[in-house]
């Protein structure tokens, strides 16, 4: 079963990091990433960009593009993880690795589901679908 793993954390706190303070976090965080590789668990992960540079399109028919996400919160999502796990547990287990070197961030784990071209759709389990067309 494929899970994302959602990264949301306080935006200012994680911009007000000096470069060495953000390479040492994302240097422990990739150690981490190595690990599910090697695993054959992570698929892909992507640390999003600020959300001062994001836009929401909203409305009807064509709708209507505003600044910034639309979410009156604390915490931003800033980043995400698709992993192949067996069961939600090896997921949130997974999360726990990332919470361990980021510990201020939260992480929600959630079930997906992928929609890939040229294969039956969907793709809801497993991972022979998926890791065959990610690398093919």
């Amino acid at each position: 079963m494929f899970y994302a793993i959602l990264a949301y954390h306080v935006e200012q706190t994680i911009q007000s990091l000096t470069p060495q303070q953000d390479a040492a976090l994302m240097h422990d965080l990739l150690e981490v990433n190595a690990r599910l590789t090697r695993e054959g668990k992570l698929g892909p992960a992507a640390r999003l960009g600020a959300t001062a540079d994001a836009v929401t399109l909203r409305g009807p028919g064509d709708g209507i593009v505003i600044d910034g996400p639309f979410a009156e919160t604390k915490e931003q999502l800033l980043g995400l993880y698709v992993l192949d796990c067996a069961t939600q547990d090896e997921a949130i287990a997974a999360a726990r690795d990332l919470r361990r070197v980021n510990p201020s961030a939260v992480y929600e784990i959630r079930p997906i589901t992928f929609y890939l071209p040229g294969l039956t759709f969907p793709v809801t389990e497993g991972g022979d679908d998926f890791k065959a067309a990610a690398s093919g």
